[in-house]
């Protein structure tokens, strides 16, 4: 059976970008050489992510010697695959976290969510990266008995937290927003956004080399070693880093690098189509403000419009760490359900990607050992949140862990078992909540 260990081949070309729409429109590639021989810098950052991304820019900015080893290529993984959607909040409701950690803590946590929506844009203006930004997100229920709920936390959040940039969408107004069947109410968040993915962690990349970061393509990192001791050495296929501090920025392709980070992060895999591009009149009969959509089912559907008027749409499940032989036709299911009048459009591109969830879907934020930083487990809501993850991390190496420490007192749990158990309890887990999604309880 395919285990999380493999999923860096298992379901790519390695070295390779997934054959996706962002891909196809990327604004350039990489070719980072492979770290041969033995270096040695001040901090090793492991995944070229959003999170090792931004550490690396953080880090270079303040004149730190850093070197970023990325087993296959800069926003390979779900940080160059993903829905795009640059969200307010945390990925679990304010309400749900007021309950969890008192009011105070859930504060915090917002005004770090709305930072790490500035820093989005703040570093798409600073480095002219080019990825399509656009304003807008739409919550969507797609259940009746979710529309007072929506009204109801939207004035939770103009109420307790001053946001006036989100406002409910009723009954009579959600389908001049999406033209589907569906949905029954919601809200739409002018705060939030989208982009092309892939586009803005190449813009990070280019500019953390710009800043002085050393980055390494097609490097796997095969050990660590000295963890808590004065240098830590991280070997890979080639070479070794010596480094003062290492940073765990893998996310859902992990593996079982670091056993404690794994115990708390789950990969999982998600899927995306890409349609044939729409008319201006066609495009805006799907989504009439240009706004991504996010749905309210837990197996969630969402979807947004790419600059040349394509549908993106992501949606489906499915258990087990194998893409299906068939990406296009696995997702044109739920793409239909929602769209019915897209039956015959052609579908350009179907792609899949691993991200990490967390028992309680919030990031995973922890010091493993003095010199040790990991962080992980966005849980679908990582554009923003795993961007700004990396510029704490690189707060905490040099000593400042005021926000990292918000983060790392949620005490978020491991999974029942470790990271053996935690595979056939998420099955469980997910086959329930996608039961209840088809029943509507």
């Amino acid at each position: 059976m395919l285990t999380a260990l493999d999923l860096l081949t298992a379901n790519d070309t390695p070295g390779l970008h997934a054959p996706s729409y962002y891909a196809a429109t990327a604004n350039w590639t990489t070719s980072q050489p492979p770290l041969e021989g033995r270096r040695a810098c001040q901090v090793c950052i492991v995944g070229g992510g959003y999170t090792g991304l931004s550490a690396a820019l953080h880090l270079a900015e303040r004149g730190l010697d850093v070197i970023l080893l990325e087993a296959n290529r800069v926003g390979w993984g779900a940080s160059g695959r993903n829905g795009g959607q640059v969200g307010s909040g945390q990925r679990v409701e304010q309400t749900v976290l007021e309950e969890r950690h008192g009011v105070a803590h859930a504060k915090l946590l917002w005004d770090l969510a709305e930072q790490s929506k500035d820093l989005v844009k703040d570093l798409v203006s600073r480095h002219a990266i080019a990825c399509d930004f656009a304003p807008g997100i739409l919550h969507a229920d797609h259940r009746k008995a979710y529309v007072d709920e929506s009204r109801d936390y939207v004035e939770h959040l103009h109420l307790n937290y001053g946001y006036e940039d989100i406002r409910f969408v009723g009954p009579d107004e959600i389908k001049d927003h999406v033209g589907s069947p569906r949905y029954f109410g919601g809200s739409l968040d002018m705060g939030a956004g989208h982009l092309h993915p892939l586009n803005f962690a190449l813009g990070l990349g280019r500019a953390a080399e710009a800043a002085g970061a050393k980055i390494f393509e097609e490097t796997t990192v095969s050990s660590m070693r000295g963890k808590g001791s004065g240098k830590i050495t991280v070997a890979t296929g080639q070479g070794e880093v010596s480094a003062d501090h290492l940073i765990l920025a893998c996310n859902g392709y992990l593996g079982r690098l670091d056993r404690e980070t794994a115990a708390h992060v789950m990969p999982i895999n998600n899927y995306i189509v890409a349609t044939e591009p729409f008319s201006e009149s066609e495009a805006k009969g799907l989504i009439a403000n240009n706004a991504a959509v996010a749905d309210s089912k837990f197996v969630i559907n969402y979807f947004r419009l790419s600059a040349d008027r394509r549908l993106l749409f992501g949606g489906g499940e499915n258990y087990g760490y194998r893409f299906p032989q068939d990406i296009k036709s696995f997702v044109q299911a739920p793409m239909l359900e929602i769209f019915p009048q897209l039956k015959d459009a052609r579908i350009d591109y179907g792609w899949g990607g691993t991200l990490a969830i967390t028992p309680k879907r919030m990031p995973f934020f922890k010091r493993l050992a003095p010199n040790t930083l990991t962080a992980a487990g966005y849980s679908g809501h990582g554009v923003a949140m795993a961007t700004l993850g990396g510029q704490i991390l690189a707060e905490a190496v040099v000593g400042t862990a005021g926000r990292f420490d918000v983060f790392e007192k949620l005490n978020i749990p491991a999974f029942p078992g470790g990271d053996r158990l935690r595979f056939p309890l998420l099955v469980l887990a997910m086959t329930w909540f996608s039961l209840r999604d088809r029943l509507g309880i």
